[in-house]
């Protein structure tokens, strides 16, 4: 009985121990690292991402590239959806091509694996093979096309492909147009710019007659067949005449003593002839399709007109063979449903159409598959561009000098051509203008000015500006400077001229006051209020242009966003006060200015900031004012230099040490880690932690996303920019190097958010293929709460600039 009973009672503590257990439920999954394949924003925005498989790692490929698969390759599909609840679901799917290695078959299925787990997500990977996709699979593209070839296996090692080096001249006003030239130095015009194709390099020579739109139009075209051709692997080289690499003209076989101006000003390119491959009874033909007629129209054009037409992708008949003979070159181009035997004959075909005629040595016959259609071959044809359709020529300025509302009436009107223009993002970043030109362009400017004149705002009245205080400028005053510039005059006869002159008795005194400009450049501290321009716009630019009539010019320009000429004339002394002239900011308190440069010696400003040790940099020099209460003695200034700061730069703080601060000062220049601890450290606050470099000056850019124009739109700020480009109604891009911010101001829009959200995506991935070894990562920030590797981007960083009357 006590047995019994003693077995019951065991029995009921450890009843639930008896239960069975399933053989999996003890295993415990082993900590992953899924970082190394897949970034931490992947899966948490809903739209789709694909990656194909390269050397046994899953790849991110732009959205540009979705829907287009490589036969020998394999890829993992990931669709994010929002629900309605705001939750998020997933659907995994891995593609198999059919001319796939095995060992991207099994990395493709083992990290879509790795991919649901990095997820948490409960849904299954599903296969697809090519030629046999699932409807819910075709459903996520709009289109699918397969393309030949594939990355290189990563159990084999293949041959790089062969590139065939060409060289073309840049035309044409509103669409690229390339003519193909002779492969030598000789070619080359100083009118025009040429794109020279050398493969994994692609050299954009521009003349020095040659126009900067041209140059833009053909990087962008170099960026499409980098995408569309490349894979991303080749890089762009950017030249000016007289500037150019000898790698560049090794390429073209040496350089020219002389570049002149050969190519004809009424130059036309030879009329495309478009012919379809066809079979016969037991021959081949090989009809002209008059594409003159083939495109439809709703009036009947005139025959006149007829020449000027281009051809339109939608001749091209998928179960057809066409040759294109453009003269300099003879393109193929093959339908993917065309018969076997028609693709056989076009090569030939089109190699013999080749020799027939007398054409130039550089000619040669391309083929193209459909689907993989090269650069050169879609330029041919009218509005064929499978990346964007952009505005090359139109910006935020452009747009507000010109009036808003014809853009946005236009911009309507075309509202379903062009749906975003995300140009800026791919341009690569404006390099940084080299010293001995910066001080060249200096030079000119102060060449050509004759004299320049100061006023200050005092009360309601503008005062004159002693000389010894021009390049100082206050926070909380306004300025007018008026310039006045030789202006060369050209005569179509020098000699003649001359001799006209002196007969006419003309002395030189009387012919310089002809040839003169005045630009009166006005100046506005970012705690100033309107009211100076008020004032200036009813007093002294009335009083100007009685003086001066016809021949006057006003810039208006705020702190930070100075015109480039203006800030010449200061020759890089051009120092910002806080407070106003008569009654500065904390006089008997210490002070801290940074000079700084941003992209150009002629952009080299010295900032008043905050008195922080935490302020300073390493790759920076700083000013450091620390007042005394004696006559004799006002105070003691140090010239802080940091340890990886410029020489140049370091120089020239002591010059403005020196410009800034009379005999009546003690002055010292300090290099860092030899700060002496009595005033220096006292003097700024004592000794805090800070950055001890500037890597981001090296990556740092801003972009302006905006929606004003009709439809959405990204523009590039200079490498110049200040906080004072935050607008308020729009969102902005800053990257830095290791994150890409999204700045949200105040007054933005959801549309523009979810756009701009877009417009980061594409940027990241587009910066992850060119700049892999600075990955960058996604942050949000709103106005208002920056963090300090935003702000410190920005030269001066303050509170944001309150509007006033």
């Amino acid at each position: 009985m006590t047995r019994t009973k003693k077995m019951e009672e065991v029995g009921e503590v450890k009843y639930s121990d008896l239960n069975t257990k399933r053989w999996d439920q003890g295993l415990e999954k082993p900590p992953l690292d899924y970082s190394e394949f897949f970034t931490d924003d992947v899966g948490h925005i809903p739209g789709v991402m694909i990656w194909h498989i390269e050397n046994f790692i899953p790849s991110q490929i732009d959205e540009t590239f979705h829907g287009k698969f490589y036969e020998a390759d394999c890829y993992i599909i990931l669709k994010t959806i929002l629900d309605e609840n705001g939750a998020l679901s997933w659907q995994i799917f891995y593609w198999i091509g059919q001319e796939a290695t095995m060992d991207k078959k099994a990395c493709a299925a083992i990290h879509a694996v790795n991919l649901r787990n990095f997820l948490g997500a409960q849904c299954r990977t599903i296969r697809e093979e090519m030629g046999d996709e699932s409807e819910e699979f075709s459903a996520i593209f709009d289109s699918i096309a397969y393309i030949e070839g594939g990355t290189a296996s990563g159990f084999y090692t293949v041959e790089e492909a062969l590139y065939i080096t060409r060289l073309f001249r840049i035309y044409g006003k509103k669409n690229v147009k390339l003519e193909p030239v002779p492969l030598k130095a000789s070619s080359l015009d100083p009118r025009f710019v040429f794109l020279l194709d050398h493969g994994l390099e692609i050299y954009i020579w521009r003349g020095s007659q040659a126009t900067l739109s041209a140059s833009t139009k053909a990087r962008l075209f170099a960026e499409k067949i980098i995408k569309n051709e490349r894979k991303g692997n080749a890089e762009i080289v950017q030249l000016m005449q007289t500037q150019e690499v000898p790698e560049f003209w090794e390429v073209l076989g040496g350089q020219p003593e002389q570049i002149t101006c050969h190519v004809v000003d009424n130059f036309k390119p030879v009329r495309p002839k478009l012919y379809k491959v066809g079979l016969g009874l037991g021959y081949l033909e090989l009809p002209q399709i008059n594409y003159k007629l083939s495109v439809e129209h709703k009036v009947r054009p005139k025959v006149d007109l007829f020449p000027e037409m281009r051809l339109v992708q939608s001749l091209l008949d998928t179960k057809s063979v066409y040759i294109l003979d453009c003269w300099s070159d003879v393109f193929i181009w093959i339908g993917r449903k065309s018969p076997r035997m028609v693709r056989a004959a076009a090569l030939k075909l089109g190699q013999e159409l080749c020799s027939m005629l007398h054409r130039p040595k550089h000619a040669i016959v391309i083929r193209n598959q459909e689907g993989t259609e090269c650069q050169v071959f879609k330029s041919k044809f009218r509005n064929w561009d499978d990346v964007l359709k952009v505005d090359y020529t139109r910006n935020a300025e452009t747009v507000q000098k010109k009036g808003l509302a014809d853009k946005v009436k236009k911009d309507a009107e075309k509202k379903d051509q062009i749906k975003a223009d995300l140009t800026a993002l791919f341009l690569p970043r404006q390099p940084p203008m080299p010293l001995l030109e910066a001080d060249q362009m200096m030079e000119e400017w102060n060449e050509d000015l004759d004299g320049m004149e100061g006023f200050v705002l005092e009360g309601k009245k503008f005062a004159r500006l002693p000389e010894e205080d021009f390049g100082h400028f206050y926070t909380q005053d306004c300025y007018v400077f008026l310039c006045r510039y030789w202006v060369p005059v050209e005569y179509d006869d020098d000699q003649k001229d001359k001799e006209k002159m002196e007969e006419d008795g003309h002395d030189e005194e009387k012919q310089q006051e002809e040839d003169f400009q005045c630009v009166v450049y006005f100046w506005q501290g970012r705690q100033a209020s309107n009211m100076g321009w008020l004032t200036f716009t009813f007093s002294l630019q009335k009083k100007f242009e009685s003086l001066f009539p016809g021949k006057l010019e006003v810039v208006r320009m705020t702190q930070q966003q100075e015109n480039l000429k203006f800030l010449s004339h200061f020759k890089r002394k051009f120092i910002i006060h806080k407070g106003k002239k008569k009654t500065p900011e904390n006089g008997l308190q210490p002070s801290l200015y940074h000079i700084r440069t941003n992209g150009s010696a002629l952009c080299s400003r010295c900032i008043q900031i905050s008195t922080d040790s935490s302020m300073l940099n390493s790759e920076f020099c700083y000013i450091l004012k620390v007042p005394f209460e004696s006559i004799d003695n006002q105070g003691i200034v140090y010239t802080w230099v940091g340890r990886a700061a410029d020489p140049d730069e370091a120089k020239l703080a002591e010059d403005i040490m020196n410009n800034m601060f009379d005999e009546t000062y003690s002055k010292q220049v300090i290099n860092e880690g030899e700060e002496p601890e009595n005033f220096f450290w006292v003097g700024i606050g004592g000794e805090k932690q800070y950055d001890e470099d500037a890597d981001y000056m090296k990556h740092s850019r801003l972009f302006r996303c905006s929606n004003e124009k009709g439809y959405f739109s990204v523009s590039e700020k200079c490498s110049d920019f200040c906080q004072d480009d935050l607008a308020d109604d729009d969102i902005m891009l800053l990257d830095n190097g290791q994150q890409v911010y999204m700045w949200v101001g105040t007054q933005t829009s959801q549309v523009e958010i979810k756009l701009s959200l877009k417009a980061c995506q594409v940027y990241i991935q587009h910066m992850r293929a060119k700049d892999s070894e600075h990955p960058r990562k996604l942050r949000l920030v709103r106005k208002g709460n920056e963090p300090h590797h935003f702000t410190r981007c920005y030269h001066a960083w303050g509170a944001f600039k309150q509007t006033l009357a």
